[in-house]
């Protein structure tokens, strides 16, 4: 009997709630900061006095009697796989911190956190056009529940006939998103065409050694012209409250509200044209099927000490161009390869295999003495495919 593999691939939506349905996202993601708070909050006392850690059962049990009394009888008016999932968010949180995983959790603040929750993942619903949020409507009369039904904004982009994972809602200052796992067959299919060396820069950002490339979309007018109207924006709002300034104290008045909306909008457009333009570029490698991928291990942390470079680095996302390489990459059975971070692939020549030490940033074209006259970037998208070829030639053998 064939097992078939199954891939989670994550869908993510923007909703538009109506003024009930908006009220009612606030309140569960609200409900659910206070939960996690609390969780947190119990975690520190029990160790500050000297006991074990306390299991998410226990800590739910305990906030299932905290529901009972009338101080926090608002807690049932929520649906209770909020609350349950967020002080399983707040226990995980806090065993990755001993485990030295990461930094010490944090308490959620209602003014910098950002707005989020969970949905049961066997109670939620989508048609075509909705998703239908749990606990929303108290009575069970069908004009009733349909606040329950919120309106998505693309339709027929999540399949009503399977299993979702970890369905999360989040509100990024602007509006409303559904982020939900999809089970996928995986692909069987190996790609056999050649393989491909991607060297990141900020004058292209992407020059693959099959003689692609991918231009810098921050040079373009439209990229360049929002970039313009963003600190045009910035000045105003500083300006803004330099001049209702009380005292040493700052005033934020209806305008600065209204101007800083704006700046947020702002940048979530430009936040989307780069990202969108990583999935353009990703996607079209992906399709060329070639065998394998291969790119640099850049470090981008110490190119953002460079204060003249640091902003155009920040800029072209070479993070997130490799995260969503790696991942689809995965998905087509295609080899992703990481280069090491020392490996001089601007530096090697590619027909002798000399090593220009003294190459200089400025330097855009490879002399070497071999008479080999080459781009600069060019030459690295070609050393890192044949190190890709070198890295499955070992593996094979």
């Amino acid at each position: 009997m064939m097992v078939v593999k199954k891939m989670i691939k994550t869908i993510r939506v923007m909703l538009i709630p109506n003024n009930k349905q908006n009220t009612k996202l606030f309140r569960y993601a609200n409900t659910a900061r206070f939960a996690y708070n609390w969780a947190l909050g119990r975690e520190k006392e029990n160790y500050k006095n000297g006991g074990k850690f306390l299991s998410d059962s226990d800590l739910r049990k305990e906030f299932t009697q905290l529901k009972k009394t009338e101080e926090y009888s608002w807690l049932k008016e929520v649906s209770n796989n909020v609350t349950k999932q967020a002080i399983k968010d707040a226990c995980h949180a806090y065993k990755r911190f001993f485990k030295g995983c990461s930094k010490f959790p944090k308490f959620k603040s209602r003014k910098f956190s950002i707005p989020s929750f969970y949905q049961d993942n066997v109670k939620i619903q989508f048609s075509d056009t909705h998703v239908k949020i749990e606990g929303f409507a108290a009575s069970k009369k069908k004009n009733k529940q349909k606040i329950n039904w919120i309106r998505l904004a693309e339709k027929n982009r999540i399949p009503t006939d399977c299993n979702y994972s970890n369905p999360r809602i989040r509100y990024d200052g602007i509006n409303w998103w559904i982020t939900v796992g999809i089970e996928y067959e995986d692909s069987v299919t190996v790609p056999s065409n050649d393989g491909i060396g991607i060297d990141l820069g900020i004058k292209d950002l992407a020059i693959c050694s099959d003689g692609n490339k991918y231009k810098n979309i921050n040079k373009t007018k439209k990229v360049k012209k929002l970039e313009k109207q963003k600190r045009r924006l910035q000045r105003s709002i500083s300006r803004s409250y330099e001049n209702n300034k009380q005292g040493k104290e700052y005033c934020k008045t209806k305008n600065v509200i209204k101007k800083e909306k704006l700046l947020l909008i702002l940048n979530h457009r430009l936040t989307n044209i780069r990202h969108d333009h990583l999935h353009h570029i990703t996607s079209e490698i992906v399709k060329r099927e070639p065998s394998f991928i291969c790119i640099e291990d850049l470090n981008v942390k110490g190119m953002m000490k460079n204060r003249h470079l640091s902003k155009a680095v920040q800029q072209q996302g070479f993070y997130e161009f490799r995260r969503q390489m790696e991942y689809k990459s995965k998905w087509n059975n295609i080899q992703a390869i990481i280069a090491d971070q020392f490996f001089p692939s601007s530096k090697l020549c590619s027909c002798c295999g000399k090593i220009k030490k003294d190459l200089k940033l400025s330097e855009r074209i490879y002399k070497c003495e071999c008479g080999n006259v080459i781009d600069r970037d060019l030459q690295a998208a070609l050393n890192l495919k044949k190190y890709g070829e070198d890295v499955l030639k070992r593996s094979v053998a």
